[in-house]
Order: structure tokens, then sequence, then C-alpha cells
């Protein structure tokens, strides 16, 4: 199936959402619309994430995890599909800000059809993210 894509919009809590704040623009770079005390709109990659803060929410230390090419992979996640460039970038901005790595950046499928590179994290709150890389996205994203 082609289709254009759209940007994706999606809101997720936070225990903190002046820390979200911070950790999603100074550490992923993402541009910031409008906010209040409680929420913020973030451009993350030209889609829009909203962190809600949720009142007396406690840090998520640990989720369920399935496994996926050898790794725990942690289940709910969310991110971005990136080209190789990009997400090679974002690779090493994250290390140099000493983010630890659920999953560290790596390649999954090495080889096979769908090759990508990956890398999974969380933010302060502990929502699980990972970002993904792909040499043709068009081409790799839903190749089997």
């Amino acid at each position: 199936m082609s289709h254009v894509l759209t940007p994706f919009h999606l809101a997720i809590p936070v225990h903190d959402v002046q820390l979200a704040r911070q950790f999603y623009i100074d550490v992923l770079g993402c541009g910031v619309g409008r906010s209040s005390d409680q929420w913020v709109d973030l451009d993350l990659f030209g889609h829009q994430l909203v962190c809600h803060e949720v009142p007396g929410m406690a840090v998520r230390d640990a989720v369920p995890t399935n496994p996926v090419d050898g790794h725990a992979v942690p289940i709910p996640h969310f991110g971005v599909v990136l080209d190789m460039p990009t997400w090679s970038a974002l690779a090493a901005r994250l290390q140099a800000a000493d983010i630890t790595f659920v999953i560290e950046p790596c390649i999954r499928f090495a080889g096979q059809p769908g090759e990508q590179a990956t890398m999974f994290f969380h933010d302060p709150s502990g929502n699980a993210l990972e970002f993904k890389g792909f040499k043709d996205i068009e081409a790799e994203l839903f190749k089997t």
C-alpha cells in the first residue's frame, strides 16, 4: 500500500513536565510548540509529541519485554524511523549525553531483508523510546 506519510500525534504521561521538556529539547533536540505548566507540545523529527504531567505518577522502572533478534525489547515503546545519517548523528548525540541505553545502538537483522539500525532508551519518566535507521526507508521499512 502506497501513501503519503503525515506526522503522527502522540500524547504520553510524564511525572515531571519540566524534566521531560529538558530531556526532549536538550538531549533529543526537539523543537517546542505550545505549552502550559502541565503539558508541552514537542516537534519530534516532524511529529507532534505531547508530554502531559500526571500528578502522582511514579517513574516506571520496569516494563515488559519481548524477544526480538536476540534483544529484550521494552513494550510498549515509540520512536521515529530515520535515515542513516540522521540516526547516526542522534546515536552520537545520545552517547555524548551519557544516556543509559536499554539496547545500545546496533544493527538488527544484519544481512536480512529489513536490516536496520536501532537503539532503545528511556525518558526521565520511564517511557521507552526506539529510534530506527534505514539506508533506504521506503524500500526497507516494511520488507519481509
